[in-house]
């Protein structure tokens, strides 16, 4: 099964601030401020809903393919991709913008103040997907991730003209969009991926109720933090999925981006939806469980062990008959 992951790519410049930003803001002079902070660490880390999405099915052992606009700095990135198992042939790359950049200063109140360079991003729009499918051989399935919006509505509206089956997974870009740009997202897609949150902003903006969406969407998939995630698959009776237990707790950045790359990756396999949720939460652990949204690593061992621990022996032996990751 060839999965194509579209979606945004960047890079997160991380950095921390030992004092606080109120100490240097002067109140009745808003208007004209002008703030520099001495940082202590700066923590470049890997980011981008796509390229964490393929990071985490290339751990399992699949070769998802990359589909992105990027900078010509992004040849360290790809070559970490690669060795995890990513296909990049579908990255596009510019000659005028650097790969998009999330610039982020916390201060000791855990206080931010953030800045976006959407950069490369902008030129996804550009990029169209047969060309893609003809080299890679097959588009069994196209997720459509957060990312500029015109490359989302031109991604989606190929894959209904050329009758590809797409997931609809729209999530941070939500916020800014209306109604009517998020309707054609989600209509005729076969799986829609959103947090809970996420859920009802759809439900806000377009006015469609639980059934309008059963009608069009064939799997809704959401994500329900703690409680796990719960499968609705039309005209079959829901299913909810707890979450494995934590070793530790120390980032929740990615959560979201693993579930999805382990229900994929499951459902690429042939397995069932309740086994494909319960793949997507322990790889949602492990990414918990790390700083970094592609810092976590998986034994096949410790895997497989976590996997009988949380949802039995026979869903560990199902998922054992598939998956690869490194042996320790």
């Amino acid at each position: 099964m060839a999965v194509l992951i579209t979606g945004s790519v960047a890079t997160d410049h991380l950095m921390t601030f030992p004092g606080k930003f109120a100490d240097s803001i002067v109140a009745d002079k808003l208007d004209k401020i002008s703030l520099s902070f001495l940082v202590e660490e700066l923590d470049v880390r890997r980011g981008g809903v796509a390229p964490n999405i393929a990071f985490g099915m290339g751990c399992l052992g699949l070769k998802p393919v990359l589909v992105g606009a990027v900078g010509p700095d992004f040849a360290d990135y790809e070559s970490w991709l690669n060795r995890h198992g990513v296909d990049t042939r579908g990255v596009h790359v510019s000659d005028s913008h650097h790969t998009a950049r999330f610039i982020c200063t916390t201060d000791q109140e855990q206080n931010q103040i953030a800045s976006f360079y959407p950069g490369a991003m902008s030129e996804a729009r550009n990029i169209e997907l047969k060309p893609i499918v003809d080299v890679v051989g097959s588009a069994d399935l196209v997720l459509i991730g957060a990312n500029d919006p015109g490359a989302m509505a031109r991604h989606t509206d190929e894959c209904r003209f050329r009758g590809y089956a797409f997931a609809a997974d729209p999530s941070q870009q939500l916020a800014y969009m209306e109604g009517d740009d998020i309707k054609p997202l989600i209509e005729g897609a076969t799986y829609l991926f959103t947090n809970e949150y996420e859920a009802a902003l759809i439900h806000q903006k377009t006015g469609w109720s639980a059934a309008d969406i059963a009608a069009i969407v064939e799997t809704r998939v959401t994500t329900l933090g703690a409680e796990g995630a719960r499968i609705e698959r039309r005209g079959e009776a829901p299913v909810v999925v707890a979450v494995p237990e934590e070793e530790r707790r120390a980032d929740p950045t990615g959560v979201g981006d693993a579930f999805r790359a382990g229900f994929l990756s499951a459902k690429s396999w042939g397995l069932s939806d309740e086994r494909a949720a319960q793949t997507g939460a322990l790889l949602a652990t492990y990414v918990i469980e790390t700083v970094g949204t592609q810092e976590y690593e998986l034994a096949q061992k410790h895997f497989l062990e976590r996997m009988a621990k949380t949802y039995g022996d026979a869903a560990a032996a199902e998922v054992a008959a598939h998956v690869s990751c490194p042996r320790p």
